[in-house]
């Protein structure tokens, strides 16, 4: 029986609707990892894409086996796509890149590099961010920002999934199974050695992002729910400091009304509060059903994806 070769290198591609890239993409991650090793694998996974995805990566897998792919009975989202990416991959070192070439394959052969001294993380972190608009830009900004200053965590700011990771960090995220996946924190928390190479983000070249605010604001959700408790703390604190001030307004209605002899009047001023406190009730009620339906997900252990089809073996529950 043949021995089966070891791969040096996996390349995990999420896709959604990116026909018109799918061409150059793979020609272009094929040239840089080529450049590295001759034993490697691409995995794209086919996160439930309308279009002739799937059917443009059979055809290329009939001209070069080491792509291979994972479709989605229908859409999951990103990070369980990349996530059932990294379950599938072999290789010793292992790629995540977007399939909308916005972050460059180029930069591969960089990051494997410094990965060879010792770091078992090479992430690329962006230095601008071409074709995008100033509101995603800002909320990006400040969403990485205010993540960091809530977490105890280091998590690189302006820095997507685009990284490289040693086998060791994969088989520790395989451990970690919260379903509301939120990769660059997870491997943040994991420690290890992690450095970091920069880049100029291309603007993208087909279609349209698979990332609208809905999802981006569910995505910052996930984040900071999955790190951080800050948010319950601060309805904890808002609480006390409503529930202060409420009940000095009622000692001073006390003794306005037997002391000073005026009592104190004002429909206006009692809706305004009432509509107040029950607006910073609902506030409350809405970040700890957040939470709340984390813990519920997690309970009922759906799987995180369901594989309609693949040409390779899987290891997913």
């Amino acid at each position: 029986m043949k021995e089966k070769k070891c791969i040096k290198l996996s390349v995990v591609v999420p896709i959604f609707n990116e026909e018109e890239t799918i061409p150059e993409l793979v020609e272009r991650i094929t040239k840089a990892v080529e450049s590295i090793s001759t034993l490697y694998e691409l995995i794209f996974v086919n996160d439930g894409s309308k279009d002739s995805s799937l059917q443009l990566l059979k055809t290329l897998h009939k001209s070069n086996a080491r792509i291979k792919y994972i479709n989605f009975s229908r859409n999951f989202g990103h990070q369980i796509a990349v996530t059932a990416g990294l379950d599938f991959a072999e290789g010793e070192k292992i790629v995540i890149i977007d399939g909308d070439l916005q972050d460059p394959p180029e930069l591969i052969p960089e990051m494997y590099n410094k990965s060879k001294n010792g770091f078992d993380v090479v992430y690329a972190k962006r230095v601008s961010r071409k074709g995008e608009s100033f509101f995603k830009k800002i909320t990006a900004t400040l969403f990485y920002r205010i993540l960091s200053s809530i977490t105890s965590i280091d998590i690189p700011l302006d820095t997507g999934d685009f990284r490289l990771i040693d086998r060791k960090v994969v088989n520790q995220l395989k451990q970690m199974s919260e379903k509301n996946k939120f990769l660059r924190g997870q491997i943040a928390w994991l420690g290890f050695n992690q450095t970091y190479v920069t880049f100029q983000r291309d603007e993208r070249k087909h279609g349209s992002t698979g990332y609208p605010f809905r999802k981006m604001l569910q995505f910052a959700l996930d984040g900071i729910t999955s790190f951080s408790d800050v948010p319950l703390r601060i309805v904890r604190n808002v609480g006390f400091i409503v529930s202060t001030f409420a009940f000095i307004v009622i000692l001073y209605a006390v003794f306005s009304h037997f002391v000073l002899k005026q009592t104190i009047t004002g429909w206006s001023s009692l809706i305004i509060s009432s509509m107040f406190i029950g607006g910073i009730q609902l506030f409350a009620i809405g970040i700890i059903g957040e939470y709340i339906s984390r813990i519920n997900i997690n309970l009922l252990n759906r799987p995180l994806c369901i594989i309609d089809e693949s040409n390779v073996e899987s290891e997913l529950a």
